[in-house]
């Protein structure tokens, strides 16, 4: 199963670094020397090297040598190979393919819908449901997601009031 784990951004210096916009939970260990990353339409990319500068991830591929070799990667996302069976440490913490499909339940047992999509947006995770009445946009907090359970491929949502209704 592949799954995203970032996306290229722009050249860093003139040796051939780049910036790295991590969508992983696990960047340090996905990005790890000697680590290979796939790309949905080139070739798959060994890390040379990686380092955080502040807040920015910036990585090296073996054999992009340049700056324009490293700005004809731009924008390229990048994917890894994941095992089904492999979880995240925290057991509070999900793959977003682990939870796209689940089905949506209430409190009450009454069925809200499935997982389209997780959205990762600046304030909050959203998880994108779809339900008899539309998509329902309900936030992957502990206090209204207070139940995953990956074996039985369901979820307890406990959105707030007016959310739903």
């Amino acid at each position: 199963m592949r799954v995203v784990i970032g996306r290229i951004g722009r050249p860093h210096g003139i040796r051939g670094e780049v910036t790295i916009e991590p969508r992983t939970d696990e960047p340090d260990r996905r990005f790890a020397q000697g680590a290979t990353v796939l790309t949905v339409d080139g070739p798959d990319l060994r890390i040379e090297r990686s380092a955080w500068q502040g807040r920015r991830l910036v990585v090296k591929f073996v054999g992009i040598e340049d700056r324009n070799s490293a700005e004809g990667l731009r924008d390229t996302i990048l994917e890894v190979e994941r095992d089904p069976s492999d979880r995240p440490e925290d057991p509070d913490e999900f793959y977003d393919s682990d939870l796209v499909g689940l089905r949506v339940i209430l409190p009450t047992g009454d069925e809200l819908g499935t997982v389209r999509e997780v959205l990762h947006l600046p304030a909050q995770d959203l998880l994108a449901i779809d339900g008899p009445g539309g998509e329902v946009l309900v936030p992957f907090l502990r206090a209204f997601v207070p139940s995953v359970d990956l074996e039985a491929g369901v979820m307890t949502v406990s959105p707030p009031g007016g959310l739903v209704d």
